[in-house]
């Protein structure tokens, strides 16, 4: 049934309860993955190698996880607001429902959460995302919400960030997601190097990567956080204004980043210092350790003198002036019984 024009402003759509977004659930579960697959294997490394092996692995795991998952995440900035307002186009019906904006690198999260859930015969829990990611159309998006009869809320929001909006932030926001993820996945090459560059002997080298991976993270930090240069337009309901901050992803890249700068810089130093006790903390000094314990093993203590002095190879030489006499003494025993 038409409402008019072909135009079906209430007609119920099949929606699904939002749950965990799949993008970042696979990347988590491949970290996941790679985390248990070390902790399998660290039983089998020796003495102290096995702590430092697990701080390295849970450390460098940890930035990559947050490199690749904040491309994915809408809580880059966000904010939310508990108001009374109306519920659908052309009805007087209101709900008292909390109110949220998500803002991310590929566009934004609108959510409508009714307190109750459960209000006018209907589960009231939105959570609509209207990308702006490169080969989507965020136009499209808001025009199929439209069609679906969204929220009025959720259309309301939606409608300020459209290209054709008075506001003019949908430009400024696209254009600075697309230059932080760019950014983001800059600074995930220069950890997949750091990791190989600290597996080799030129260490100081990953510690170099290490601090360029940081470098890279936070000018995408930068380049989102010029967003708030531009003023949002003012999200009005009635009495109450919906404000955004930055959020949890946000702060997450910041500290990550940081992380991994002072990371990178304590390699580079202890390198210039004390590269010894670098070498080893990346279990790069394993043979030598070895053989100084086999050394060790080896050495026989009755071959000293009372000063401790090895007489190792005193020995050796008496040994040999003794084989020498015995094949001389044989030789003349030969000599004689051919005569």
């Amino acid at each position: 049934m038409s409402f008019f024009d072909g135009v079906h402003p209430f007609y119920p759509h099949a929606r699904t309860a939002f749950i965990f977004p799949i993008h970042q659930l696979v990347i988590i579960l491949v970290f996941v993955v790679f985390a248990v697959t070390f902790l399998v294997i660290l039983p089998g490394i020796r003495g102290r190698g096995r702590f430092y092996a697990f701080f390295r692995i849970l450390i460098s795991l940890f930035i990559g996880a947050v490199i690749v998952v904040v491309n994915f995440t809408s809580d880059w900035e966000s904010g939310s607001v508990t108001v009374n307002t109306t519920y659908k186009s052309f009805s007087k019906e209101a709900v008292y429902a909390k109110v949220g904006l998500h803002i991310g690198l590929a566009g934004i999260n609108v959510t409508l959460k009714g307190l109750p859930v459960n209000q006018l015969n209907e589960t009231i829990d939105y959570n609509e995302n209207f990308p702006w990611s490169f080969g989507l159309d965020y136009n499209k998006e808001y025009h199929e919400g439209l069609e679906q009869g969204l929220p009025n809320p959720i259309l309301y929001i939606a409608e300020k960030f459209a290209v054709s909006s008075p506001c003019l932030v949908y430009l400024q926001y696209r254009l600075s997601g697309h230059f932080a993820t760019a950014m983001m996945w800059v600074s995930f090459c220069a950890w997949v190097l750091a990791n190989i560059l600290f597996s080799m002997p030129a260490i100081v080298y990953g510690g170099y990567m290490a601090v360029i991976t940081s470098t890279f993270m936070i000018f995408g930090v930068i380049s989102f956080a010029t967003t708030r240069t531009v003023p949002l337009c003012t999200i009005q309901f009635g009495p109450y204004m919906l404000n955004t901050s930055f959020s949890v992803s946000f702060w997450l890249t910041l500290v990550t980043a940081l992380l991994c700068l002072i990371f990178g810089v304590i390699v580079v130093v202890m390198n210039h210092f004390d590269p010894e006790k670098l070498r080893v903390f990346f279990q790069l000094s394993g043979d030598d350790a070895d053989d100084e314990q086999l050394s060790e093993g080896l050495f026989n203590n009755g071959y000293t003198d009372d000063n401790g002095n090895t007489l190792g190879l005193q020995v050796r030489s008496v040994n040999i002036y003794t084989q020498g006499l015995l094949q001389a003494h044989c030789l003349g025993r030969g000599e004689m019984s051919i005569s």
